[in-house]
């Protein structure tokens, strides 16, 4: 991405943080490892070093090469077989997990369900013959449109227990975005339910299926799960004869004995369409063997986890983070998995508080976007619930402004808990970058690290190294993806295009490195600004404005500019309890100037109650761009309140300036 006016391609590097976290004593002699050397084991040795993850999971049949590295694809033990449902589930049978709960799960009214590995073990079982039942083979495509209920991590379990392919479709999208994704997969089945809870409201995804299984002749069949029959009388639920089946009705003559299919390493586990605002949805393809070895190594070392932990990721099964550090990664570690289905602010701004305190939850893993809401709402909600179970937090997601990282880490982890920022993809599978909470001194906002085993780097245009730049992935990983589905020359042109150099994996975020040798991610490029010759990453801007005690989450964006090219455009949400004025704009503009420099002082500056964003959260930057610059708006069916970018365009236009 070449500057317009020639300029270098390199990010100026703004923000200064000098607080540091240096991990707990106590954390530290308690961890599964406590120092450095891991990370020089790794790099004398990658392949031996992720061979002895690789040997810590039960294969059917071991393998005969660890890599073969044909740029720009990836075999990852090559030769070997093993099956995902067997490792997260058959293999802990055998011992005391037995009988340990693996998942507790909570609906958003209250309803509670606790599985044991023998009680999940059992139902995915049932579940995968059932499926065999409805012809089901080894490499069909399954689609589940499913709330965050039990049955979505049974149902990947049990196509990975079969050898079918999984395609999650997050349960917020509309009708047509399902649509798209069973008919790129060319599905056979698709896995829904009558409906679900959202903030006291009922998602009707039977209807939406309905609705979207117009345009999908691929689909055989539709397995409808019951999340309540006061839900199916009030979204006025239909069966059709023949396609659709209840759920309960499939499971409860199944037999539960449902041999585990041995699964080539490179045998397709799942497809996962990233959910892009414009264009054709890009379904990145995940293999078996290479994808359970990462993630279960870093559930293993990122999270600390022990045999009495109650882990909480807050994500959603529909994205990948659901998928990594939810279902498989967990899982395989034998721990025992918190799930909830609805808002974090039903029926009050308590509730994730109120859910951590009731189940004991020790490790809590959700994203900045959740944290600075929390920000916003006040620590008297926290205050009111006792959280000193907490003994690990962790952000995922975007990268976290150091004053939402000092929030959290105050008021949820009573200053007691290390912080986990991590940076990763839906195409690196999983965790990359990354602080081990027992050896690193960690910095609010930065992701720190490169995993052991994991090498990454900082080029600018002309694949030089530099300080401040695009952040490359220069060798192989086990979790990475294999392909786009369908489209292997998309695959090659996205991610490995950018430099010359073969092999050099390009995942779109600029970023910076300081002197301790921490990286800093500063959001996609495509966000990067250039103010007047000067590059500079919205991440610092945005952390800027909420270091100010009156702020809650910004989003910057670039405005066209007749002299400057682009200036920059600010929107805002404030705390509860603080009003905008225009004397609060001067102080804003006033305190980014005083905190980065005059170069990133925002000309325009616009409140909002909200920010427009995708359904996992992320800020929609593209439609605020638009915004600013009083462009028609593009497609907004990803975002989950699409009312947002509608009343912040009526307020642009009112007042004429953000």
């Amino acid at each position: 991405m070449t500057p317009p006016d020639g300029t270098e391609s390199k990010l100026d590097d703004l923000l200064r943080e000098d607080r540091r976290f240096p991990p707990p004593e106590d954390f530290r002699a308690r961890a599964h490892v406590s120092d450095e050397s891991v990370y020089d084991e790794a790099e004398e040795d990658m392949l031996g070093y992720w061979a002895r993850w690789a040997e810590d999971l039960a294969w059917f049949q071991l393998w005969d090469q660890v890599l073969d590295w044909q740029p720009p694809h990836a075999k990852w033990f090559v030769g070997g077989q093993l099956n995902v449902a067997h490792n997260c589930l058959d293999r802990h049978l055998h011992g005391p997990r037995r009988n340990k709960a693996a998942l507790i799960w909570e609906g958003e009214p209250g309803d509670v369900r606790t599985y044991t590995y023998w009680d999940l073990h059992r139902e995915v079982s049932q579940f995968a013959n059932a499926l065999k039942g409805l012809g089901v083979e080894k490499g069909d495509r399954v689609a589940i449109y499913l709330p965050m209920i039990p049955e979505a991590a049974i149902a990947m379990l049990a196509c990975a227990r079969i050898g079918a392919i999984h395609s999650v479709v997050f349960g917020g999208f509309s009708p047509g975005s399902l649509a798209d994704r069973i008919n790129d997969a060319d599905a056979r089945v698709l896995i829904t339910a009558d409906g679900g809870y959202r903030r006291g409201n009922v998602i009707p995804l039977k209807r939406n299926a309905d609705e979207a299984l117009q345009q999908t002749p691929s689909i055989e069949h539709v397995v409808v799960v019951a999340r309540g029959w006061d839900i199916s009388r009030t979204t006025q639920t239909t069966m059709q004869p023949k396609r659709d089946l209840w759920y309960h009705d499939l499971i409860r003559d199944a037999s539960a004995d449902c041999p585990a299919e041995p699964m080539d390493s490179e045998d397709i586990l799942f497809i996962l369409y990233t959910s892009g605002t414009t264009g054709q949805p890009k379904g990145v393809v995940h293999s078996t063997g290479g994808y359970l070895t990462q993630t279960y190594a870093t559930t293993r070392w990122v999270f600390d986890l022990k045999e009495d932990d109650v882990y909480w990721c807050t994500a959603d099964v529909g994205w990948i983070t659901g998928h990594s550090y939810i279902v498989y990664g967990p899982l395989a570690n034998g721990a025992t998995v918190m799930m909830y289905e609805g808002a974090p602010d039903f029926p009050d701004r308590g509730r994730f508080w109120e859910l951590c305190a009731k189940y004991g939850v020790t490790v809590f893993y959700t994203a900045p976007t959740a944290i600075r809401a929390f920000m916003k709402w006040g620590e008297e909600w926290p205050e009111k619930h006792d959280l000193s179970q907490l003994r690990l937090l962790g952000t995922v997601g975007e990268p976290i402004n150091p004053e939402a990282w000092v929030w959290y880490h105050r008021f949820i982890g009573g200053e007691r808990c290390p912080i986990v920022d991590t940076w990763w993809q839906t195409e690196t599978g999983g965790i990359m970058i990354t602080p081990l909470p027992w050896v690193t001194e960690t910095v609010p906002g930065s992701a720190t690290r490169p995993f052991p085993g994991i090498q990454a780097t900082l080029l600018d245009e002309a694949g030089r190294e530099t300080n401040a730049g695009y952040l490359a992935i220069t060798r192989p990983w086990p979790s990475m993806l294999r392909t786009i589905w369908g489209d292997d020359e998309r695959f090659r042109q996205t991610y490995w295009s950018k430099w010359d150099e073969p092999g050099t994996y390009f995942p779109g975020d600029g970023a910076k490195q300081d002197e301790n040798g921490n990286l800093w991610i500063l959001g996609r490029v495509d966000d990067v600004l250039n103010v007047a010759g000067h590059r500079i990453g919205t991440m610092e801007v945005e952390s800027a404005l909420v270091d100010h005690p009156a702020v809650a989450e910004a989003a910057v964006v670039g405005k066209t500019h007749d002299v400057k090219g682009q200036a920059i455009a600010a929107f805002v949400t404030l705390r509860d309890g603080k009003e905008p004025s225009d004397e609060l704009v001067v102080a804003l503009k006033a305190h980014v100037a005083e905190v980065i420099g005059a170069i990133a002082r925002p000309e325009a500056i616009l409140f909002s109650a909200d920010l427009p964003k995708t359904r996992s959260g992320k800020i929609m930057r593209r439609l605020l761009r638009d915004i600013a610059d009083g462009k028609a708006l593009g497609d907004t069916t990803t975002l989950a309140d699409p009312e947002v970018v509608a009343r912040l365009k009526q307020r642009y236009e009112e007042e004429g300036e953000p």
